[in-house]
């Protein structure tokens, strides 16, 4: 009789044990999770460039939300990434090349995304892009970002295209190019965390 208490009472010991133990382990990965995510930093808000052309024209344009940075994907179908130039920059205001119109863009700063590609057929004239000038950019639905407030078609004039991207504040960002695209990376904040 002792011997079935003393099973059950270093059972029941064990079973309390476990059970406590077992809340921190469970616990754990919420707690990493909840830690604060690194981001880059060493992006800058300088002025970034490429010096390269493409007659292949621009098809799309997408955005993306991530951790550190909202994303906007200019798509050139046909382009390698040496082919594909372009400038990306903060401007107080954005002008349409050109004609110089002036084309509103919503936001706490504006970057002027150039990509040197036509949004035309180079032989036919005709748009492969469709976007209208001053308008949002198509099938681009930034609600509920972090960083962008507004985009905008600028028009493509001479083998270049033009966007506004209209953004919180004056933030960091990057720009890089790969096969078919240009991708603009604009962060959330300058700091390094999340």
């Amino acid at each position: 009789m002792v011997r079935t208490r003393t099973i059950w009472a270093t059972a029941a010991l064990m079973t309390a044990t476990l059970g406590v133990a077992a809340v921190p382990a469970q616990a754990a990965p919420a707690a990493a999770t909840r830690a604060a995510t690194v981001c880059p930093t060493g992006w800058g808000s300088l002025a970034k460039t490429y010096s390269a052309g493409t007659m292949a024209p621009v098809r799309n344009a997408r955005s993306g939300q991530h951790t550190c940075y909202d994303r906007l994907v200019i798509d050139v179908p046909g382009a390698t990434a040496a082919q594909l130039g372009y400038s990306v920059r903060y401007v107080n205001r954005l002008y349409q090349d050109g004609s110089g119109r002036y084309i509103p863009v919503a936001g706490g700063a504006i970057l002027e995304v150039r990509v040197t590609a036509p949004a035309y057929d180079p032989e036919t004239g005709t748009p492969t892009y469709p976007a209208r000038v001053a308008r949002p950019l198509p099938g681009v639905n930034i609600t509920g970002y972090r960083t962008f407030r507004d985009t905008r078609y600028a028009g493509s004039f001479e083998g270049d295209t033009q966007f506004g991207l209209g953004v919180r504040a004056r933030l960091p960002f990057r720009v890089q190019r790969l096969d078919g695209r240009v991708v603009i990376d604009v962060a959330h904040s300058w700091t390094a965390t999340r």
